[in-house]
C-alpha cells in the first residue's frame, strides 16, 4: 500500500490563505501613505500649535519626497495622532 502525497502549489496554499483571510479584497479600506497621513496631521497640528508634531510631519514628509526611510518613531506618532 503506497501513501498518496497532496501535490497542491504553494502557491494555491498561499491564495487560499489570502482567501480566508480577506474574502473581498475589492471591500478594504484604501490605504493611505504617510506622507498624505503627514498633510493632514500637520494640519491639524498647526491649528493646535503643536510644535513637537510639526516638525515630525515636516519629516515624513521630506523623507516620503526624497525616497528615504521615514523614522519609525515619527510615523507611529503620525498614524496615532487621532487617536
Amino acid at each position: 500500500m503506497t501513501a498518496t502525497i497532496s501535490a497542491t502549489p504553494i502557491n494555491d496554499l498561499a491564495a487560499a490563505a489570502r482567501k480566508r483571510r480577506d474574502p473581498d479584497p475589492d471591500k478594504r479600506k484604501p490605504q493611505t501613505s504617510s506622507a498624505e497621513a503627514a498633510w493632514m496631521v500637520l494640519d491639524a497640528a498647526n491649528d493646535l500649535g503643536d510644535h513637537a508634531t510639526i516638525e515630525a510631519c515636516r519629516r515624513v514628509i521630506d523623507a516620503s519626497l526624497n525616497g528615504r526611510v521615514v523614522p519609525q518613531s515619527d510615523l507611529y506618532l503620525i498614524l496615532d495622532y487621532f487617536r
